[in-house]
């Protein structure tokens, strides 16, 4: 038996265009279902092409999921958590970070930190903030 916990992220309106923005930053296979594939849900006519429910997998490295709340639905703007990024593959997690912060807002820096990895935090242009570790060498197992 598997569990795996993953983020589920709201949007209000742009979640496809969210999540392709994702899936160009971490590659994977993303799937879109909208409300009009879903049998309408009960949404109105001007919201059917919105997403019910998307998912980015990166195999064996993330899941992340996300969806459009329909306007007949509470809303609020994402707060009081972050997503976290980390690992030993410098390569890898310093390409995201610069894919995620592109028209987004660096809160701090990516470098080093003192415990010895390479640490940084973004908010990216849809609002979520991300937080990415990066092992140094002391730390890599």
């Amino acid at each position: 038996m598997t569990v795996r916990l993953n983020p589920y992220l709201n949007f209000r309106g742009n979640a496809r265009e969210a999540m392709e923005f994702y899936h160009s930053v971490f590659g994977g296979t993303l799937d879109v279902s909208t409300f009009a594939e879903a049998g309408g849900m009960g949404v109105p006519d001007d919201e059917q092409s919105n997403v019910m429910h998307a998912m980015l997998e990166v195999p064996g490295v993330l899941t992340l999921m996300g969806a459009d709340t329909p306007s007949h639905m509470e809303y609020a703007e994402p707060a009081g958590f972050s997503v976290s990024l980390s690992g030993d593959d410098e390569d890898t997690l310093q390409g995201w970070w610069g894919g995620l912060s592109a028209d987004g807002k660096v809160n701090v820096p990516l470098e080093k930190a003192p415990w010895g990895d390479t640490f940084g935090m973004l908010t990216d242009k849809y609002g979520i903030d991300w937080l990415v570790n990066i092992a140094g060498p002391e730390n890599r197992g």
